[in-house]
């Protein structure tokens, strides 16, 4: 097999790989990745700085997510805010967390590897557990005394990003965001996507705007547990953002 890929590679070297690998995305440039995001996206935010001096526990970010963070979350810094990752890997994004938000925010990871554990109190909390125990996600958020953000960027598989989606979705407080991340994901089978499938996450936000609109077209909705609660939905190269806050009947009005 190991033998099939390397001469599809040699052939297609620009294919992204149907089992998802992402050797090819690389950064590999002249630049520092900080002088990378800066010139690329055109952003002078302190979390580049933040994320290209990072020491101890390492981490992994696609260059293109810092300027994302940092406009949906730059809102809560320096305040009591309530933040929840799903995924803590080598712990070093919780330790990016804690410096991006300052001490009085409340962090939290969860991931199923109980690994994950010896990074528990070095910049937050940490438990384990699995994305699509309900039971388990409710103890967590009761224990942070409730969750203004959850950033998805746990298993990425298709069958576990709706679960926890419309489990935890509903427990945010208004105001607060939900942000999906490496939904490239949704494209590659071995993540239970493709595609033209319909596990392809893509597909679940689609039918969520249709939701979001049913004022206009009087169809049930797909989301019952969602449509009521988001006020909008972002769709960046592989992340989505939604956004919770009271949805209230649409009106308009002719002035002058």
């Amino acid at each position: 097999m190991n033998r099939i890929k390397s001469i599809i590679k040699s052939i297609f070297p620009n294919w992204v790989y149907e089992w998802g690998s992402i050797d090819q995305f690389a950064f590999s440039g002249a630049l520092d990745p900080i002088s990378d995001i800066q010139e690329k996206y055109n952003f002078e935010g302190d979390l580049i700085q933040i994320y290209g001096s990072n020491k101890g526990a390492k981490v992994h970010k696609w260059h293109h997510y810092l300027p994302l963070y940092d406009r949906y979350f730059s809102r809560f810094r320096n305040t009591e805010v309530r933040f929840l990752e799903i995924g803590v890997s080598k712990g070093g994004s919780m330790q990016m967390w804690r410096r991006y938000f300052g001490d009085r925010a409340v962090i939290f990871g969860i991931d199923i590897n109980p690994d994950c554990k010896q990074y528990d109190g070095l910049s937050g909390n940490i438990r384990i557990g699995s994305q699509t125990d309900p039971f388990f996600l409710d103890a967590v958020v009761k224990e942070m005394g409730g969750v203004d953000i959850v950033l998805d960027d746990g298993s990425h598989h298709m069958r576990h990003i709706p679960v926890t989606l419309q489990h935890l979705f509903p427990k945010l407080h208004n105001g607060g965001i939900y942000m999906i991340e490496d939904l490239h994901n949704a494209y590659w089978r071995s993540a239970g996507g493709g595609y033209t499938s319909k596990r392809n996450f893509f597909n679940i936000i689609r039918y969520l705007i249709d939701d979001m609109h049913h004022w206009y077209h009087g169809k049930p909705p797909k989301h019952k547990k969602l449509f009521n609660l988001c006020s909008g939905i972002s769709i960046h190269d592989s992340i989505a953002v939604l956004e919770k806050n009271i949805v209230h009947r649409p009106t308009h009005s002719l002035i002058g």
